[in-house]
């Protein structure tokens, strides 16, 4: 049976016990099970197809989560990682192996383009990095990759990829796809109705909801499952039932909570670009932006995510961060509160200046997570502090 998407985040997932009644999936806070299992119908982990053994490997609370996100995000499969770079990490590392090469746009969070530029080389694995613009015009030859890499809201400029074109690109050429849709979240994109392979999510951020927990998640067609279980396993990447616990409490209102910080979004967007101080506002949501019509073609919502360019510079940028009474100076994203920070002091603080420019980030760029506050407060938060 077919239902909405907060019917679903709600219900689908859940490990109700009938012995029990609970309404709530348990915390199974233990390492180890039954091996072999005698009872005479065990729960299965889905992992394997086999009762469960070893929470490195499953784990019941683990698999909660995961159903109920591969609901959501419309995919066959899921597994839930200890952090979102411990999902991008295993993933990559499952599906390339040494003397493979890796497609993938120029524009990405920190960690990511470290671990491409870094660490995958000396693996043996090169990378081409293409800006987000020249990768949207599907006019590459994919022959000589093993793998293409997206996100499908780039950190921090917020260039949307066209995943309905790159998507039947990959797919022609029998590539897989990775698409990182952290800042779009499942309520306003599904990459596998694009023909991603592999979706990847920091649940740190809109999954969780609440800036309490470190989670990743991957969803994938069931033919992936072994080569993601193994890596996961292998390089032990996995969550603790808590923190898989409190991913499942948070992604029950992430409908409710994206569906107000889009509302929210556009109205602060839409006054920023107005003010005078501001140069330049990077939101999806602005006709005014480059990639609006991307937008408008492969998402659901615009996202919570604003980005803008302060016409005097880091100092004035600096000055509006301390002047905020509701925003918070702080890192990460997706929660219900509003936070503001400088890519240039955290997200993107271990890359070299030029490296920051190739990406199109400029030095004042500030970015911005909106929370649920009543826009109306944050709408004069931001008059007051540029006054």
């Amino acid at each position: 049976m077919s239902s909405g998407f907060n019917t679903r985040a709600v219900q689908d997932g859940e490990l109700k016990i009938n012995e029990f009644g609970n309404m709530t999936t348990p915390i199974f806070e233990n390492s180890t099970f039954a091996n072999p299992n005698e009872s005479a119908n065990p729960e299965m982990d889905h992992t394997r197809g086999k009762p469960y053994m070893y929470s490195r490997w499953g784990n019941p609370t683990l698999q909660s989560l995961e159903k109920k996100y591969a609901s959501l995000d419309q995919v066959e499969e899921a597994l839930s990682f200890s952090s979102g770079m411990a999902a991008i990490t295993s993933s990559v590392l499952a599906l390339l192996k040494k003397g493979d090469r890796l497609l993938s746009v120029s524009e990405l969070y920190g960690e990511t383009f470290l671990f491409f530029s870094k660490t995958l080389p000396s693996f043996g694995i090169d990378v081409d990095f293409l800006p987000t613009e020249d990768l949207n015009r599907g006019d590459i030859s994919l022959k000589k990759y093993m793998a293409v890499y997206s996100e499908s809201i780039v950190n921090p400029t917020l260039g949307v990829c066209d995943l309905d074109r790159i998507g039947k690109l990959a797919a022609e050429a029998g590539v897989p796809l990775l698409v990182d849709a952290t800042f779009a979240s499942p309520y306003n994109q599904n990459p596998s109705r694009f023909k991603a392979s592999v979706t990847l999510h920091s649940g740190t951020k809109y999954i969780g909801g609440h800036a309490d927990i470190l989670l990743g998640l991957a969803g994938f067609n069931r033919g992936y499952m072994e080569k993601m279980w193994l890596s996961r396993k292998t390089f032990g990447g996995i969550p603790d039932p808590m923190q898989a616990f409190l991913g499942l409490r948070g992604i029950k209102t992430l409908g409710l909570r994206v569906k107000a910080q889009n509302e929210n979004a556009l109205r602060l967007a839409r006054f920023l670009e107005q003010h005078g101080k501001i140069r330049k506002v990077f939101y999806p949501g602005l006709e005014s932006f480059s990639y609006h019509e991307v937008a408008k073609r492969n998402l659901r919502g615009y996202g919570g995510m604003i980005s803008f360019e302060m016409r005097d510079g880091v100092p004035a940028a600096r000055n509006l961060m301390k002047k905020l009474k509701i925003c918070s100076s702080a890192p990460s994203l997706g929660g219900i509160e509003s936070l503001i920070t400088l890519p240039i002091d955290t997200t993107h603080a271990s890359l070299t200046p030029d490296e920051r420019k190739k990406m199109g980030i400029p030095e004042g760029l500030v970015r911005l997570s909106v929370g649920i506050e009543d826009p109306e407060d944050l709408i004069e938060d931001f008059q007051r502090a540029l006054a």
